[in-house]
């Protein structure tokens, strides 16, 4: 049986790039994996080449474990950094605090925000925190969470995210980092995966497929070794560990193997570069964020907002200021942005 199409085919927003569908050789990567039997749990030759690829990228060290979504990565690889007793620190802006209805602390764990100007943590708020590591009374802080690009669109270059992990080392702090849009801030700073990861200090990665053009899955991928205990016990024990694990690693496969992630997600990059630069010509906006990944955030004049979501979807961010968000995806294209962008500027919206 074939269901019937119930939605628009030729319709793409704004609201998020999880709106997006996938990309046609992730599909066509998943058809090929769909034949035939292969063993189940991650022993199939999906995820064993899929293994090689993640230490050709990352290094020789690194081990990869496909799982079912972002929150679900960002958690194993939390629970198999830090002790019971240890807190995770992180942006008052991350996604850990503010989008995962309190996962973390469902798994018990204490979150330490720090203030984070445009998303990004600063050196200087670690040695407050550690120096309260000695205080019984006190949950204490083992893990430095970072998110690469941050959830308001900004990215850390090698130079900054070396700085935070050598402060985080320093003061005992072990680092992970969501990079459930890193494939975009690696396109917009022009460096590899390993350059933003392994040789920058980070010890544990969630690296995101599922907003790159994926369909479903991510993986956790673990660069130090030392940094982790347990983790493939934890994915079971998450509900994290997929029976039928080669169609998350046919994913990443198809992602990762020749370059697929670094190219949607430049594209993405280059569409927000191009919303940027139409509405910031407009009278009476203001962009709000540097615009360093696939987002813009924006308070655009009143009525405007409203105008606009006739057509298209897109979040409000602060419903205080009217700020909203933009996001684009590796299926924008030029004519989509262009259209908004009239409508913004009362030349009309389309039909």
């Amino acid at each position: 049986m074939t269901i019937p199409r119930l939605h628009d085919p030729d319709r793409r927003d704004f609201g998020s790039d999880n709106f997006a569908g996938v990309h046609p050789d992730v599909l066509a990567a998943l058809a090929t994996a769909n034949l035939g039997h292969q063993p189940s749990y991650g022993a199939d030759v999906y995820t064993e080449r899929l293994r090689d690829v993640v230490r050709r990228e990352f290094g020789p060290d690194a081990s990869v474990y496909p799982v079912f979504n972002g929150t679900g990565a960002n958690i194993i690889a939390l629970q198999a950094m830090a002790q019971r007793w240890e807190a995770i620190v992180c942006a008052e802006s991350a996604h850990l605090h503010t989008d995962e209805c309190a996962a973390p602390e469902h798994h018990g764990f204490k979150l330490i925000t720090v203030p984070s100007p445009h998303g990004l943590v600063s050196p200087d708020a670690l040695p407050a925190i550690a120096a309260d590591r000695a205080n019984r009374h006190h949950a204490q802080a083992g893990v430095l969470s970072l998110s690469q690009s941050t959830e308001l669109g900004t990215c850390y270059s090698p130079d900054e995210l070396r700085a935070l992990t050598d402060a985080a080392h320093r003061s005992g702090f072990r680092v992970h980092v969501d990079g459930a849009r890193i494939a975009n801030a690696a396109a917009r700073l022009g460096v590899s995966l390993r350059e933003l990861t392994t040789d920058a200090g980070v010890d544990v990665l969630s690296f995101g497929a599922t907003k790159n053009g994926g369909m479903f899955g991510d993986c956790v991928i673990v660069l130090d070794p030392t940094a982790v205990a347990g983790l493939p016990y934890l994915k079971k024990a998450s509900t994290q560990l997929p029976s039928k694990t080669r169609f998350i690693s046919a994913q990443l496969l198809a992602l990762i193997e020749d370059g697929l992630w670094l190219r949607n997600a430049a594209h993405a990059n280059a569409m927000a570069d191009r919303l940027h630069a139409g509405l910031s010509a407009l009278p009476g906006v203001t962009i709000t964020h540097p615009v360093q990944a696939n987002v813009v955030f924006a308070v655009l004049p009143d009525g405007v907002a409203d105008r606009l979501r006739r057509h298209w979807s897109f979040s409000t961010w602060n419903a205080a200021t009217g700020e909203v968000r933009l996001m684009t995806s590796f299926d924008t294209t030029a004519e989509d942005v262009d259209a908004l962008v009239r409508a913004a500027s009362h030349e009309g919206v389309p039909a």
